[in-house]
């Protein structure tokens, strides 16, 4: 892959976001990710659609939004638990499609732990539309640095 691949390349980032510091292995591949500015414990995350998430239709990959949901999900486990964490399953909805160029935001609420278990609520969009809805479940790890 090529430096390109972590480039902002499109409009600007809206106001309330900045870049999430992940530009190694994974990252590297499906970013930039953006993170909401002083959310507390309560988190948003954000990509640009670019040509590289799309699929044979021109459309945000269902893998790109499965990924993207398994970050914007699971991150306020780690504000939250100050913890590493898996993702355990993700049981998910598409309800639409995202564009090339589309702002795409998700975001998540924590519904119930047991034991190192958390349980999400998550939430994929793009403006008015909601893209993915679902649930995550995440093992809580160690203490994170």
């Amino acid at each position: 892959m090529t430096d390109d691949l972590v480039e902002e390349k499109e409009s600007p980032v809206p106001e309330g976001y900045q870049v999430l510091n992940w530009f190694s292995g994974f990252g590297r591949q499906i970013g930039p990710i953006y993170e909401g500015i002083g959310g507390g414990q309560e988190s948003s995350m954000a990509f640009r659609v670019q040509e590289y998430h799309t699929n044979g239709m021109g459309n945000c990959h269902g893998g790109m939004l499965m990924a993207f949901a398994d970050v914007a999900w699971g991150h306020p486990v780690s504000l939250i638990y100050h913890r590493h964490w898996v993702t355990v399953r993700l049981m998910t909805d598409f309800l639409s499609g995202g564009k090339l160029g589309d702002w795409v935001e998700g975001g998540s609420e924590v519904i119930g732990m047991e034991d190192d278990f958390i349980t999400v609520k998550g939430r994929i969009w793009s403006g008015d539309r909601t893209l993915l809805t679902g649930t995550g479940l995440f093992k809580l790890l160690g203490p994170r640095s």
